[in-house]
């Protein structure tokens, strides 16, 4: 005899919050990964890396964007050597750890990663910041923050 799903109503609030993020996070980064990758061959965690590197008046020491991004080192590593093939990038030794490298974007990554934004915004508009007013969002935030903060306590 098959069983019924829970509804909403049944399932403990922590539980649907908790399905709740993992839902969002994983519906809305594919809609962007398939609308970045078809306007621009850009994978997500490409423009993710971009994104943090467009946010910094300076190049970044590619150590912060492995403690930065929700990329382990060695994809952040893959994504910044894909994203200097393609000119998007440069490398640069860094001036204050002879052992660190910095990156940062050329020219042209700052005139993709514009075009992709755009396209990452329009993406998401209809199904997430057209849905939700200023509170709605101030709200996401500081969950976002909260659970960030608390994110290296022991399991």
């Amino acid at each position: 005899m098959p069983k019924r799903k829970l509804t909403q109503a049944e399932m403990p609030v922590a539980d649907h919050a908790f399905y709740g993020l993992v839902w969002a996070g994983t519906v809305l980064t594919e809609r962007v990964d398939r609308a970045l990758s078809k306007a621009h061959d850009l994978p997500v965690s490409w423009f993710e890396v971009m994104l943090w590197l467009a946010s910094s008046p300076d190049p970044v020491p590619a150590s912060v964007l492995g403690n930065s991004t929700m990329l382990s080192r060695s994809q952040v590593s893959r994504v910044i050597d894909a994203l200097q093939a393609r000119g998007l990038v440069t490398r640069t030794p860094s001036a204050r750890d002879a052992r660190s490298i910095e990156v940062a974007l050329t020219p042209e990554g700052h005139r993709l990663f514009a075009e992709a934004d755009e396209t990452r915004r329009a993406s998401l508009a209809a199904v997430f910041t057209d849905l939700l007013d200023q509170e709605d969002l101030e709200t996401l935030s500081a969950v976002w923050r909260k659970l960030k903060a608390n994110k290296e306590s022991p399991a």
